[in-house]
């Protein structure tokens, strides 16, 4: 599987919204994100695990 990467754009109680960089929106909860994650933070999702990348 191919890596996605995202930017979370909006956080929502507990959930995060987040767009790629194809443009496709997906929210999920917090919960499964990475601990630190915050509006505007890159995502990479690869083998169903997500990483939070360094700015």
């Amino acid at each position: 599987m191919e890596p996605i990467f995202y930017t979370v754009w909006e956080i929502n109680g507990d959930y995060a919204e987040l767009v790629s960089d194809g443009g496709q929106e997906h929210s999920i909860t917090m919960f499964l994100l990475p601990e630190g994650t915050t509006v505007g933070s890159r995502l990479k999702l690869e083998n169903f695990q997500w990483e939070l990348q360094e700015a």
